[in-house]
């Protein structure tokens, strides 16, 4: 069994798509960890607050199956194929880590580079997985959110699931 962990997200009719997404994962891979739900605001565009958390799950599936798994989940939840990175979304599941793998093919590349870029992924990366071990960095998650900047922190705990 591999561990992954998915960042989710949504900031269209937000508590729908998030507990309908994190259903659907539960449905592919069973039991799920899931960290609390945090609100933030949209990076890189306007738009409305999202709601963010990571989830944990267990496969025996290849990483490349999980990951086209989890871009079939998003365009059965509502999201456009031809949908910007930098958009409003029903829902967003990025694989975020899969065991220690470490690829960048063009198409996948993990660990995935959000982790060290935004707070609402390391944030509930860090709650869920405070002592694992970034597989490039060869740091803690705890000891990366400690040390990522919060001056300009636009999120908020807002409760867990």
């Amino acid at each position: 069994m591999t561990r992954g962990y998915i960042s989710v997200g949504s900031n269209i009719e937000r508590e729908h798509h998030i507990a309908a997404g994190l259903k659907a994962l539960e449905q592919l891979f069973g039991g799920l960890i899931v960290s609390s739900v945090y609100e933030s605001a949209p990076v890189g565009f306007s738009g409305d607050p999202f709601y963010n958390l990571v989830a944990g799950f267990d496969s025996t599936s290849d990483v490349f199956t999980v990951a086209k798994q989890l871009r079939d989940l998003e365009f059965a939840h509502g999201r456009p194929v031809e949908s910007r990175k930098l958009s409003s979304r029903t829902l967003d599941l990025d694989l975020l880590l899969y065991g220690d793998l470490i690829i960048d093919n063009g198409n996948l590349k993990l660990p995935r580079d959000d982790i060290e870029c935004y707070a609402f992924v390391l944030e509930p990366l860090a709650e869920l997985a405070p002592e694992s071990i970034h597989p490039v960095l060869k740091i803690r998650y705890a000891d990366l959110w400690r040390q990522m900047p919060k001056h300009d922190l636009r999120q908020s705990r807002i409760r867990s699931l």
